[in-house]
């Protein structure tokens, strides 16, 4: 499309008023509920009255058939015809249908449109080799997790349709988006036309593009999937086997990063039999010069992977369906693969020669945006680098609670556990002692944390050199985790 037919199409969405809230809006929560579980039926009873923003819905977001007259007038002023040259409809005989997603799209900042392939929900079979993927749950996951700095230049590495891009769009300067895959650089570029906004779009497989390049800020929802190597389906299959992909961008990305900058990324690991999965991960780590904080986010086990993945690229039926799950499933056998987890990788370009280099469990539920907490979490680590805990004040966070169980004892309730548990952001919670409790419930940021030692030592009875020597590492470890802070 050119860029007089991009605006057309543009003022064509705002008349109809195609935005995230209206079609909230229009559907109500229990079919807009629906859609996001990939099921049209209520959204398709929910949108019977004509109007532009509802033939738009059913179009591009539905999937159905429409009347060209009704298509026209919703489109309008960019007119049938250009949207048909252009791929955006197609002829289904007397009426028009959508040959691509166009979906509205938005955070607390900004609203966007976002276009894609349509995906099976609606367009049922396999899809195609070089299908470029809409807004999924990956995609939103990556974006939670991204922090927000201002920043002077960032890359978005396997763009796809452009969702990452445009949301660093709107904290840098300059936006490069890349793509092995033509098709999804097309596209991208049409989402990028279509919102205003201008990215340096480039074709290229993994950093190849942008060789000798460095950003602020890195982010990649690469095509992570763990099988046999294959380039199957572009926005899935790198073409590498196993984790491969996962272990190389981990490895490689450090050097785009200018001093500071950070690097992003999803990934897939697998669980090898009698090997750790974090041991697996940290070797990828070693020499990166980078403060990284790996979180593995969910397990699944070779048969939930394989049919997830055969799910979402429309391969769940058919003749071939039994021969390509077995086939996956012997890869997995043949090399010992129990399980693959699904992650997180966050790195900073520290530069130092020991970065504080982290990589856990998180599989509690979280309450997004988490690149904030990303983001102070790296900071308590900075603090924790360089200070004095001893003449530190500490203050308990503001969310942190103290869950204890108790049961009937002969003098009333004895109580036999205690938690710390954060009611919000990363939902940390761990046992704690008596000592600990009474610490953190005593850190109010006015008093040194000697003196809190001290007052303990008394209260409990305890050598205060002990108490000093068991207390120090779980305090950073609490610092570490946010249940405590600099007060």
């Amino acid at each position: 499309m050119d860029a007089s037919e991009v605006a057309r199409l543009r003022e064509a969405l705002q008349q109809a008023s195609f935005t995230v809230d209206a079609v909230h809006e229009l559907l109500g929560p229990v079919a807009h509920g629906a859609l996001g579980r990939e099921q049209v039926v209520p959204g398709l009873r929910a949108t019977t009255g004509g109007s532009a923003l509802e033939t738009l819905v059913r179009v591009f977001l539905l999937g159905t058939t429409e009347p060209a007259e009704a298509v026209a007038a919703a489109v309008r002023p960019l007119g049938p015809s250009a949207a048909l040259a252009a791929g955006l409809l197609e002829s289904d005989g007397d009426g028009l249908r959508a040959a691509l997603e166009i979906r509205p799209y938005g955070d607390d900042r900004s609203s966007w449109w976002v276009v894609s392939d349509l995906g099976t929900d609606v367009r049922p079979g396999a899809l195609r080799r070089d299908h470029v993927l809409g807004i999924g749950g990956a995609s939103v996951t990556l974006a939670q997790w991204t922090v927000r700095h201002d920043v002077e230049s960032a890359l978005d590495l396997g763009t796809g349709c452009g969702v990452q891009a445009l949301h660093l769009s709107a904290h840098a300067a300059a936006v490069t988006a890349t793509d092995r895959n033509p098709r999804a650089v097309r596209l991208a570029a049409l989402t990028a036309a279509l919102n205003g906004l201008d990215w340096d779009l480039l074709v290229g497989d993994l950093l190849q593009p942008v060789r000798d390049r460095m950003f602020d800020l890195v982010v990649s929802n690469p095509p992570f999937v763990v099988g046999p190597a294959s380039r199957g389906y572009a926005y899935r299959d790198s073409g590498l086997a196993g984790d491969a992909v996962s272990e190389r961008l981990v490895r490689e990305a450090p050097a785009a990063l200018n001093d500071g900058g950070w690097c992003q990324l999803l990934a897939n690991w697998v669980h090898v039999r009698g090997e750790p999965w974090d041991e697996r991960v940290h070797r990828w780590l070693a020499g990166n010069r980078c403060d990284t904080w790996v979180v593995q986010r969910e397990v699944q086990d070779p048969a939930e992977y394989v049919e997830m993945w055969l799910h979402d690229s429309g391969e769940a039926s058919g003749a071939a369906y039994r021969q390509r799950y077995a086939e996956w499933l012997d890869w997995f056998v043949a090399n010992d693969v129990d399980a693959v987890g699904f992650g997180v990788v966050s790195m900073r370009r520290s530069g130092r020669d020991q970065p504080d280099v982290v990589v856990e469990e998180l599989r509690q539920p979280v309450a997004p945006p988490l690149g904030p907490h990303v983001t102070a979490r790296f900071a308590r680590v900075d603090w924790l680098r360089d200070a004095d805990l001893l003449d530190a004040r500490l203050r308990a966070a503001a969310d942190v609670r103290l869950h204890q169980v108790a049961s009937p004892g002969p003098d009333g309730w004895a109580v036999g556990m205690q938690r710390l548990v954060l009611d919000s952001g990363l939902g940390w919670s761990g046992d704690i002692d008596p000592i600990g409790a009474a610490l953190v419930g005593g850190a109010n940021g006015d008093v040194r944390l000697r003196d809190q030692l001290e007052l303990l030592a008394i209260a409990f009875d305890i050598d205060l050199e002990a108490l000093t020597n068991g207390a120090l590492p779980a305090v950073r470890h609490l610092v570490e985790r946010g249940f405590l802070e600099p007060g």
